[in-house]
């Protein structure tokens, strides 16, 4: 959500901001900077937090992404299941695991509760809910 309203006020802003350029170009240019920000707002942004996550099977699991860029999966009992790294990369939310390959997500829109689906490049997908 911190994005989303940085980006909000980085727009507020540039509409403050004087133009340098001809009314008819800074029309242009100012409808096409409403267009990214409107694309890089819908652009799923992956947030340090807690994620329950939970796959095709029905089998519940959870993640928790850290600042730092480090992450932790954990299975439905508690036991760690995986532990390394995280980071996006070309617009997908990308892991790298301490033990095993990278592997990235893409994300689809976030509904109204923050969740929202990712798909990996074999085609499976989750579904993604952050946690309180």
């Amino acid at each position: 959500m911190k994005p989303f309203v940085a980006l909000i006020a980085l727009a507020a802003l540039a509409a403050c901001s004087k133009p340098s350029e001809p009314a008819a170009e800074a029309s242009d240019s100012a409808a096409a900077d409403m267009t990214a920000t409107t694309a890089a707002a819908a652009a799923p942004t992956p947030t340090p937090g807690s994620y329950a996550v939970v796959n095709q099977a029905k089998q519940v699991s959870t993640t928790v992404l850290k600042g730092d860029g480090s992450f932790t999966d954990s299975d439905a009992k508690g036991k760690v299941t995986a532990e390394g790294k995280w980071a996006v990369k070309d617009g997908k939310t990308c892991f790298m695991p301490s033990k095993g390959a990278e592997e990235c997500w893409a994300e689809s829109a976030r509904a109204a509760d923050g969740s929202f689906t990712a798909t990996n490049a074999k085609g499976e997908t989750v579904k993604v809910t952050p946690k309180g």
